[in-house]
């Protein structure tokens, strides 16, 4: 693939460029780098960051009046760089603008083995796509297992080469390009079997065909093993301390691993992620017999694992807690706060936050003070515990970005007046 940029395009994207160099090197960015690696190293005088994830309220972040380049591979630049500068002038978060300008390898991983699954969408009062449905392939397991074959994993190493040397040229003196990688295969085995079969039919699957529902998420958790370490044998990972991984960033004395000797990294030098947003509505009963078994083997490989999103954490904590190198667990608007504080009081685990999005997304005028009754409310639950906020599934903001900045200012005050940390 070739990529063209306008020279007036190429111009313009320098600029961008050079003002995300300009905010990577603010005195602030470095404190925040501190203040995450306090958090994530357990150390005593770790302070909670707060985040707002701004990805899905683009339509009011990002909308398409800002955009400037109409050359596709000028967009992609230009995307990047202008959230990263958006972020800390509309925002000013603990989001810290990165000192590179980062790239993935291109990959493909077909995780279901040449199985396609349609998808139908819908769009929003605002012409936004948002609700959407999977038309599942699998409709039943008896019949339909034999669908399913091992992943297929694929690196193009000349696309990506030829992609760096490309951003390079445009803006590689002043934001030096910087490869970057996750860990491949999807760890999200609930998300999986849903996308396949429906929920539903999943639930229905634990009484009526058991054994065969076993089968299903044996070949879950070997298909996402298979992309993890058909990664780590190509050389395609590497250490990712100092990034993030979702908007909990990753900065951490604690990996790569001891005996990490430099170049590719392993499984066990990464931070990973995974979740089971699914299971919300079955037992622990059934989590355990049904997921944990392949959510642990899943983990197992990693250095340290950030685990959920939205679902809530305590009904299946004694499962969760057993789960390899545990480092933070999500703990949703839906979540019993007091409970999990309780579990995680006297660990290093850090209890993540995800406050309601409600008080940014339904109303067009924040109001302050339950905004910060409910800030208060975490911080008074989560006493001397590691603590971090991320703000996320806030899907409009109403045109007002200012409501976000102001979130971010009194969840600071907040912090600071009633934080008691470890």
């Amino acid at each position: 693939m070739s990529y063209e940029l306008p020279a007036p395009e190429r111009t313009y994207l320098r600029g961008l460029a050079a003002k995300q160099a300009e905010y990577a090197a603010l005195p602030v960015m470095d404190e925040r780098r501190g203040m995450w690696r306090a958090l994530n190293d357990g150390r005593p005088d770790a302070q909670p960051p707060v985040i707002i994830e701004t990805w899905t309220f683009d339509r009011d972040f990002m909308p398409s009046s800002v955009y400037r380049c109409e050359s596709p591979a000028g967009r992609g630049i230009e995307a990047q760089l202008l959230r990263n500068i958006r972020q800390h002038e509309l925002i000013d978060d603990d989001h810290v603008v990165p000192r590179t300008f980062d790239i993935g390898w291109h990959l493909q991983v077909d995780q279901f083995g040449g199985l396609t699954i349609p998808t139908e969408s819908v769009k929003d009062s605002q012409g936004v796509n948002t609700g959407y449905r999977f038309l599942h392939p699998i409709k039943d397991l008896r019949r339909d297992l034999e669908l399913l074959k091992p992943a297929v994993c694929h690196v193009d190493r000349d696309g990506t080469a030829a992609y760096r040397a490309f951003v390079e040229e445009a803006v590689g003196d002043i934001l030096p390009v910087q490869l970057v990688s996750g860990v491949p295969g999807n760890r999200g085995l609930t998300y999986a079997v849903v996308v396949l079969m429906g929920m539903e039919a999943y639930f229905m699957a634990m009484y009526d065909t058991p054994d065969l529902l076993h089968d299903l998420m044996a070949y879950l958790r070997d298909n996402a093993l298979r992309a993890m370490r058909w990664a780590e044998a190509e050389g395609l990972l590497i250490p990712n301390d100092d990034g993030n991984e979702s908007s909990s960033y990753n900065f951490s004395a604690l990996l790569p691993s001891p005996d990490y000797a430099g170049g590719p990294a392993r499984l066990c030098d990464l931070w990973g992620s995974a979740n089971s947003q699914e299971t919300v509505g079955v037992s622990p009963a059934l989590f355990h017999e049904f997921c944990f078994p392949y959510y642990r083997d899943v983990c197992e490989p990693l250095g340290l694992l950030y685990f959920g999103c939205c679902e809530p954490a305590h009904p299946f904590w004694d499962d969760i807690s057993r789960l390899p190198h545990l480092k933070k667990v999500s703990i949703s608007r839906w979540c019993d706060e007091r409970f999990m504080s309780e579990a995680l009081r006297g660990t290093d685990i850090v209890f993540s936050r995800k406050p309601d999005p409600n008080f940014l997304s339904v109303d067009p005028v924040l109001d302050e003070e339950a905004w910060a009754a409910h800030i208060r409310e975490t911080l008074h639950a989560a006493h001397g515990v590691f603590t971090e906020f991320i703000v996320r599934d806030v899907y409009t903001v109403h045109g007002n970005i200012d409501n976000a900045k102001r979130a971010v200012e009194i969840a600071r005050g907040e912090i600071e007046r009633h934080h008691d940390g470890p």
